[in-house]
C-alpha cells in the first residue's frame, strides 16, 4: 500500500514552523532549481561567516561605550588557518595576552566577560554588542557588575577557562560564535563556566546558543544568561549539576522560542 503524500496546506504550515529544508520537491532525480540555489547560497554564508574578520577595535569601542572595562587578548592561533587546524592553540593564550592579563590579575573579580571570534566572527560582530547591553541591564536588577570584558582573537570556548583563572574570576562567560550552519550562519553562544581553571571540560559549562535575529532574542538570552549567573555564583557550580530553570520565570513580553539548540564548539 501506498503511503499518501503530504498535502500541500500541511507542507507550507511545516515550513512556516522551522528553517530545516522540507518538501523540496524534485524535478526528475534532482533538486528544483529554486532549493538548489538556496542551498548554495547557504552553504556560501557559512563559509563566509567563518573566515569573516573579527573586528576588534569596533568591539572594544563598543564595550566602553557600555561602560565596561575592556582589554584585548590572543589565543596561540597565529592565523585563521592555524585556527582551523588546531583547535588546541585557539584554547591557549599567547605568551603576550598571557603577561598583559596578569598584569591586571590581583584581588577576586566576581564575573569576566570574554567575548571572542570562534567559528562565526560575524556573529560576535552582528550581536555581541546588543546581547551585552541586554545582559548588563538584566544582571544591574540582580546587582551584580562585569568586573572586566576580555575581547579575544583566535578563541575556542575552553580560552576562557585560562582567562578567568589568571583573572581569578569566580565565574567566566563566554561570548562566542557558533558553528555556521546552513540555516543560521550567524548564530552567537554564551558558555559559562564557575571557578574557572586549565583543563576543565563541556561539562562543567552551560550553554545558552542559537542567539541570533531568526533564534533567540537578544532580552530572552539575556535573562536566561542573568539567571545561571545568579543561580551560578550562589550555588557556586555551573554545567551538569546546574539545570536552567529560567522558563519558569520568564518575564512578561518574552516569548520562548522552541527552535534552539546547542551547537556547541570547544
Amino acid at each position: 500500500m501506498k503511503t499518501p503524500a503530504p498535502s500541500p496546506h500541511s507542507l507550507e504550515r511545516l515550513r512556516q514552523l522551522t528553517p530545516a529544508r522540507v518538501g523540496l520537491g524534485l524535478a526528475g532525480a534532482s533538486l528544483p532549481t529554486k532549493a538548489l540555489l538556496e542551498f548554495t547560497l547557504d552553504h556560501a554564508r557559512a563559509r563566509d561567516a567563518v573566515h569573516a574578520a573579527f573586528d576588534v577595535s569596533a568591539m572594544m569601542r563598543s564595550l566602553r561605550e557600555l561602560g565596561l572595562q575592556a582589554c584585548s587578548v590572543s589565543s596561540r592561533a597565529g592565523n585563521r588557518k592555524d585556527y582551523l587546524r588546531r583547535p588546541d592553540l585557539g584554547r591557549m593564550l599567547d605568551p603576550d595576552s598571557q603577561r598583559g592579563l596578569a598584569g591586571r590579575a590581583g584581588g577576586e573579580r566576581r564575573l569576566a566577560i570574554v567575548v571572542g571570534d570562534g567559528l562565526s566572527p560575524a556573529a560576535v560582530n552582528a550581536h555581541a554588542a546588543a546581547l551585552l547591553r541586554s545582559l548588563i541591564q538584566q544582571l544591574s536588577a540582580e546587582k551584580i557588575e562585569i568586573d572586566l570584558a576580555v575581547v579575544a582573537s583566535g578563541a575556542r570556548v575552553a580560552l576562557g577557562d585560562e582567562i578567568g583563572a589568571i583573572l581569578g574570576a569566580r565565574m567566566v562567560v563566554v561570548l562566542i560564535g557558533e558553528r555556521p550552519g546552513l540555516s543560521a550562519a550567524d548564530s552567537l553562544g554564551a558558555y559559562l563556566t564557575f571557578a574557572p581553571r586549565i583543563g576543565l571540560t563541556d561539562e562543567r559549562r552551560n550553554c545558552v546558543s542559537n542567539i541570533h535575529r531568526a533564534g533567540l532574542g537578544y532580552d530572552e538570552a539575556a535573562f536566561r544568561i542573568a539567571w545561571l549567573i545568579r543561580e551560578g555564583l550562589a550555588r557556586e557550580l555551573t554545567g551538569v549539576a546546574l539545570k536552567d530553570e529560567s522558563g519558569s520565570q520568564t518575564p512578561r513580553g518574552i516569548t520562548v522560542n522552541s527552535s534552539r539548540y546547542d551547537k556547541s564548539e570547544t
